[in-house]
């Protein structure tokens, strides 16, 4: 089985971030992707709405799709979620599995920095992900910790998608602002949103 990772925030999820799964589904000939949402995310440094409203908007998202489902793995071990923590479980989970995990272009310039990057590497193949009209991902910042081998491995295995330009910022600023989110995602999590009253003006202050 061919199983793609791909981790995040997800406050809220987004087209964007349904596009990315899927050109990666498609492009790599992944049997699923599995959305982790991150318990606590450990470079963000703004409150986050509570892990199970995110799982559950996540969710909505997705249902009906075969090749893609919801994991609750970092939420359920709590504390912050460490992509090498979450893909020596799921290697324990899936042994007969080659992992992938999905990351953009922009996350591969800070990849050095993360906790144990070579070994994440060796866990799973990095799915770098380039809009079409970016230049060349910068794959030689993985020169300092895995050799010619694994980087011309990765370099195989990027993926293009087509330019959106979509943040989870944005929504929540525009649902604050009481502007429109009609078609930056799913019409489930859109009314999930607007019903629950999230990322209100009153709940989260004027956007800035």
């Amino acid at each position: 089985m061919r199983l793609g990772i791909f981790g995040g925030s997800f406050d809220p999820v987004h087209f964007g971030h349904l596009l990315l799964a899927e050109t990666c589904r498609e492009q790599c000939r992944l049997d699923r992707v599995l959305f982790m949402p991150a318990a606590v995310p450990p470079h963000k440094s703004r409150p986050m709405t509570p892990a199970a409203i995110r799982a559950e908007m996540l969710q909505l998202a997705v249902g009906g799709h075969p090749g893609m489902q919801v994991s609750t793995l970092e939420i359920d071990r709590g504390g912050v979620s460490y992509t090498v923590d979450t893909l020596a479980s799921l290697r324990r989970q899936h042994p007969e599995a080659e992992l992938f995990f999905l990351m953009g272009a922009d996350s591969l310039v800070d990849l050095p920095s993360w906790r144990e990057p070579q070994r994440i590497c060796s866990l799973a193949v990095p799915l770098v992900v380039r809009r079409a009209d970016s230049p060349e991902p910068e794959f030689g910042k993985l020169a300092p910790f895995l050799d010619d081998a694994r980087i011309r491995r990765i370099q195989e295995c990027q993926v293009t998608m087509p330019v959106i330009e979509l943040s989870s910022t944005e929504i929540r600023q525009r649902v604050a602002a009481a502007k429109s989110i009609r078609y930056r995602t799913p019409r489930a999590v859109e009314m999930y949103i607007l019903n629950s009253g999230l990322y209100s003006r009153d709940q989260v202050g004027a956007p800035t």
